[in-house]
């Protein structure tokens, strides 16, 4: 039987967010383990392991950031080579799903491409995977192996409780789709809650309408919450609608800053007081503005790998509210 005197944590990075995997590395006291990642001339990745990792628990860092096809075949790449090397068990750490947005058929001919990702991670040899607000809970019935689902609540709620009035806040739902986490971030908070009524033309991606606030907004610090922004299109349609309906103060609060062009620019001309996301994704010098916060997620995944290496429970880490 394998005693935790002699087990071993290994962590590995890829290359799309390697300050986010340090972060966590050192929080857990460990070294980064070199995955030596390259490209030959016809844009091919090769990755050899600096030492062996045989028999070592391995945690594969890789967020799926831009561009998303680079990132996941990176990280199918490392998983295989840590199946190869023997290793004892394979996790793919992602902070960020990518595909997760194609998590079912919305017309016919349509690929559901969240489960071919699914597939091809469990395939390359990954027999854990571990990620941050997917943005279905429905994902996770797609692995065929163990999936801890961590959620940013905690950091965002945090932040709320340093920096606002309780007793002015309400959070609103941007969509149906979210109307449990935003009530959940209520109870806890102890404010309201609210809800934006949106559409999507049918067939037209990146564009949402919203339509009308259900809930008490006037004269309020209403406080955004979503999943992820991408293009803003649908956040700053809700703070429009929010602003109109009489809201004092807007934030915006998101775990994934994909901040596609031209996100920046609407967040930025916005009535939106403050945009508060974490580092699941990195965020150069041209995602950034005057608006934007950053908190760090790596304490969350730190701790959640901490619990998978020494078989303990991840659930306990949000009180068994880490469910969408």
């Amino acid at each position: 039987m394998e005693s935790l005197a002699k087990r071993r944590l290994v962590i590995v990075t890829g290359r799309s967010h390697p300050a986010l995997a340090a972060d966590v590395a050192e929080k857990l006291g460990v070294d980064l383990t070199e995955a030596n990642l390259r490209e030959f001339a016809d844009g091919e990745i090769h990755c050899r392991f600096d030492e062996s990792i045989r028999g070592a628990h391995v945690f594969i860092v890789q967020t799926h950031g831009s561009p998303v096809n680079d990132s996941l075949m990176e990280q199918l790449i490392m998983i295989d080579a840590a199946k190869r090397a023997s290793a004892k068990s394979i996790t793919a750490v992602i902070p960020n799903y990518g595909y997760a947005r194609q998590d079912r058929k919305t017309a016919g001919r349509e690929p559901i491409t969240a489960k071919l990702v699914a597939d091809m991670l469990q395939t390359a040899g990954a027999t854990r995977v571990l990620s941050v607000d997917f943005h279905s809970g429905q994902i996770q019935g797609f692995f065929n192996i163990p999936v801890d689902h961590l959620v940013a609540a905690p950091v965002l709620e945090d932040y709320l409780k340093a920096n606002a009035n309780p007793r002015e806040l309400v959070v609103v739902a941007p969509d149906a789709g979210r109307v449990k986490v935003a009530e959940r971030y209520a109870q806890h908070l102890g404010c309201d809650l609210a809800l934006v009524h949106k559409t999507r033309p049918h067939g037209v991606a990146n564009v949402a309408v919203a339509r009308h606030i259900v809930g008490d907004v006037d004269g309020r610090h209403c406080v955004l919450i979503d999943d992820m922004i991408d293009t803003a299109g649908t956040i700053v349609a809700a703070c429009d609608l929010l602003k109109a309906q009489g809201a004092n103060e807007i934030w915006v609060m998101a775990t994934h800053a994909v901040f596609s062009p031209p996100a920046v620019d609407r967040l930025f001309n916005a009535p939106i007081s403050r945009v508060i996301v974490t580092d699941t994704l990195p965020l150069g010098p041209e995602k950034r503005f005057e608006k934007l916060e950053i908190l760090s997620i790596a304490p969350i995944i730190a701790n959640a790998i901490s619990a998978i290496f020494d078989d303990a429970s991840v659930s306990d880490i949000f009180g068994g509210e880490n469910l969408l």
